[in-house]
């Protein structure tokens, strides 16, 4: 009895606390995205296995994909505490701030697909040389569907942004999963029409299907806006102000696992593909959880500095050493069944048991990185809902010159594994480095 009331009583907490409720719902949301994404890779895995299309669909989709995490994702990381500011201190002018921020996105999207159109043949020459005129080739054919997607997701990212502001957290979360539909449609139905480039394409229409629904659902929910931009206001101002350095930080970041594909691209075909294949469980536990919450605590912790600072670093130590305990559990488990995991999900067709020997030690040594990369990630948006981004490109930029030393160092050592164990150390030194700096904020701001 004293079990079942401690969970009826536990139940209603969670019940009572939006932002609890909001959590769980992103995280149930998130799960349901990660199963339709996980199923497009068993599709992929069993269709390509670690083959050189897939090799250069991940290289074609490197630069795309940097450009949306350095500087639209980053733009967006900034942009929603500076709205939650402006909507507090003059929401009379809010239509006016969306519309300066949907202008910069629009500019700033269109600017690094001209500079991504004009220098991929450099990119490659510099940092994929020594390969077949087949394997340029393919990376092109797949490039140039995927250069569209800058805008495409540019705009999703912003849109999304905004309904995380006003607590729509179901629609930004639900969104992802039409490009793995669309995937995979392509990809059983449409791969004899589409050829080579049936992956890219396939994002390209997924990712144009993901911005019309969620332009319709924040006009169905009157939170789109539009009116004259101003860039004057002083949220924007200070918007604009703290893009620099987290636009540095992302970048910065964003080099990582550039490094990584570089370092891995001297080794044999396919070790593109088997740290990726590597990285798909890690990222599960990752990409839900930071979406969980990542994206509910931005604008929580936001609102709540303006407020009471002390309640906010209070939230974000406990929340940090519960998710960091529960998700080294779950990791630890996953581990020990890293080969049976790695067996289930991908060993099929082309996919050989070879393959699955390489893919599953990187994944146990990705796998340890799990807790130290989503509490950082936890750090992060925190310092962000304070504009402390400053910092952040500083840690970056640190990170980013140690990678490349460890990536050198190991990949003569250790091959491939040294790849995957570098990235995985960096993480847990910076979780270390932002918790110093955290505290350090806490009794500057709550003194």
């Amino acid at each position: 009895m004293k079990i079942t009331a401690y969970i009826k009583n536990l139940f209603n907490r969670i019940k009572n606390n939006s932002t609890a409720t909001n959590i769980i719902i992103v995280g149930v949301v998130s799960v349901i995205v990660k199963v339709f994404g996980f199923y497009k890779e068993v599709v992929i895995a069993g269709e390509f296995g670690l083959s050189e299309i897939l090799d250069t669909f991940f290289i074609a989709l490197l630069i795309p994909g940097f450009v949306n995490q350095v500087f639209l994702s980053a733009f967006k990381s900034v942009f929603i505490p500076n709205y939650i500011a402006e909507k507090k201190a003059n929401s009379s002018n809010i239509a006016a701030f969306q519309s300066t921020s949907f202008t910069i996105t629009l500019i700033t999207s269109v600017v690094f697909m001209l500079i991504a159109y004009l220098f991929t043949d450099v990119f490659l020459e510099l940092f994929y040389s020594g390969h077949t005129d087949n394997y340029y080739r393919l990376i092109k054919l797949q490039f140039y569907y995927l250069l569209p997607c800058i805008l495409l997701w540019g705009l999703t990212s912003l849109v999304s942004g905004l309904l995380n502001v006003y607590d729509e957290f179901a629609y930004s979360s639900i969104y992802p999963i039409i490009t793995s539909v669309v995937m995979i449609i392509c990809i059983v139905f449409y791969k004899d029409v589409f050829g080579e480039a049936v992956l890219a394409i396939g994002m390209l229409i997924g990712s144009t299907i993901q911005l019309v629904f969620l332009a319709l659902v924040a006009l169905k929910k009157h939170i789109l806006k539009f009116a004259k931009p101003d860039f004057k206001s002083t949220n924007a101002i200070t918007m604009f102000r703290q893009v620099p350095a987290k636009v540095s930080s992302g970048f910065l970041t964003g080099l990582i696992p550039v490094t990584d594909q570089y370092f891995a691209a001297q080794l044999l075909v396919g070790s593109i593909a088997a740290l990726n294949y590597g990285m798909k469980i890690p990222a599960f536990f990752t990409t839900i959880l930071i979406l969980a919450l990542g994206n509910v605590l931005l604008p929580y912790f936001s609102k709540m500095t303006l407020d009471e600072p002390k309640k906010a670093f209070k939230t974000l130590y406990w929340v940090i050493k519960w998710t960091f305990l529960g998700i080294l559990g779950i990791v630890l488990i996953a581990s020990f069944f890293s080969t049976e995991i790695v067996t289930m999900l991908f060993e099929r067709d082309n996919f050989t048991s070879e393959d699955t020997s390489i893919v599953s030690k990187i994944q146990v040594i990705y796998l340890i990185g799990v807790p130290f990369a989503i509490c950082g990630n936890l750090f992060v948006k925190f310092l962000t809902s304070i504009n402390k981004n400053a910092f952040m490109a500083y840690v970056s930029f640190g990170a980013m010159l140690l990678n490349i030393i460890l990536d050198f160092a190991f990949m003569n050592w250790l091959g491939l594994i040294g790849i995957a164990l570098c990235t995985t150390i960096i993480q847990v030194i910076k979780i270390f480095v932002f918790y110093g700096y955290t505290n350090k904020q806490k009794h500057l701001l709550t003194s």
